[in-house]
């Protein structure tokens, strides 16, 4: 057989070059459009906003609100430097460090004793309570229906530390939510020293002695003074008008008069009082009569020799019989508690009188 010559092979090459060609373009060419599929399933139609309910969130979330809340938190004790000056310590830092009451209230941590507490290795460094110490996440935006929360960390009854079978719940009228609950977790006796009870000896180890600066919740609930059987009474627990009409919130976080008052400078304003004591023209000292009782009861203590306390109203260790130690107790419980008998009057001139009688 005769092989191709040069003009074959050329041929070949050519019509092989054509039809690749061909191929190449065939490939990306598009076709025609295919028929339209089956329309999907209509879903559900969502529920209509309720007008202006961005204007619920705003209404706190601004900072046109936000603004006059920090003038007035730098006026209060909440916001000075001694309000955070232990709050390295494990024992104080629930109540004196931002971090350390989130811990506590987080129920994570528990100290040697199984207690409910802050980290219990304590902490490096102390930060100030702020707005991110109290305030977290809304339980409900159901303001209406719910209540507004203000996105407290806790309004849950609250179990004391100086003794967990004790709850207080500061829920009334004025305060359905509970929200003044807050402050028990802080405003209570520490669990430092027991309270003075029966007719034995009591021995006093420290010259703090008493419930430490916070009795409020429990002198307003009308508990943990030191009862000494007297010619006074006691109320019932929880009878105290401010107790049953009133709360912490709605004393304390009343409407400013001045820019120095109210909300969250906590100092009562008399816009407040007045909307209960409707003839009030300023806000009183104290109840009356205390401040004598309190000099009696003071003058009595410092003429007991040895005296278990000293005229700086610090206590000095020692044993002392049983109503001496109730004594002392309750005119450290008075002078912590801060309201001169306001919190609590009938309770307050019950623990101070009695106390005046047992050492006469």
């Amino acid at each position: 057989m005769k092989p191709p010559n040069k003009i074959s092979y050329l041929i070949i090459l050519i019509s092989s070059l054509m039809i690749l060609g061909c191929t190449h373009d065939t490939e990306y060419i598009p076709g025609p459009a295919g028929a339209d599929g089956i329309d999907g399933i209509d879903g559900h139609d969502g529920v209509d906003g309720v007008d202006g309910s961005a204007a619920v969130c705003i209404d706190c979330h601004s900072a046109s609100h936000r603004g006059p809340i920090n003038d007035s938190y730098i006026l209060s004790a909440h916001g000075s430097g001694s309000s955070w000056a232990r709050g390295t310590s494990a024992t104080c830092a629930q109540c004196h460090n931002n971090q350390g009451y989130v811990d506590y209230l987080s129920g994570l941590f528990v100290n040697e004793n199984g207690i409910q507490s802050a980290h219990p290795d304590g902490y490096a460094v102390s930060n100030p309570i702020s707005c991110t110490g109290c305030h977290s996440d809304h339980r409900s935006f159901d303001f209406v229906n719910d209540g507004n929360d203000y996105a407290l960390r806790n309004i849950a009854p609250v179990s004391l530390v100086l003794d967990p079978n004790m709850v207080i719940d500061f829920k009334n009228d004025s305060n359905p939510l509970g929200t003044s609950n807050a402050c028990i977790t802080c405003h209570q006796p520490r669990p430092s020293y027991p309270i003075p009870a029966g007719t034995e000896d009591y021995e006093i180890t420290s010259s703090r002695f008493g419930p430490h600066h916070g009795p409020q919740s429990t002198m307003l609930e009308g508990v943990m003074g030191a009862i000494i059987t007297g010619s006074t009474g006691y109320p019932g627990v929880g009878a105290a008008t401010h107790r049953s009409g009133a709360s912490c919130i709605s004393c304390h976080m009343g409407e400013t008069t001045d820019g120095t008052d109210g909300d969250h400078t906590w100092k009562p304003t008399l816009n407040t009082c007045v909307s209960c004591h409707t003839s009030m023209t300023s806000i009183p000292d104290g109840i009356a009569g205390l401040e004598e009782d309190m000099a009696t009861l003071k003058a009595l203590l410092l003429a007991l020799d040895p005296s278990p306390l000293l005229e700086t109203d610090s206590t000095v260790p020692g044993t002392y019989p049983a109503n001496i130690a109730k004594a002392t107790w309750n005119y450290k419980t008075v002078l912590e508690d801060h309201s001169n008998g306001i919190h609590n009057p009938e309770y307050t001139r019950a623990l101070i009188k009695n106390s005046i009688e047992a050492l006469q």
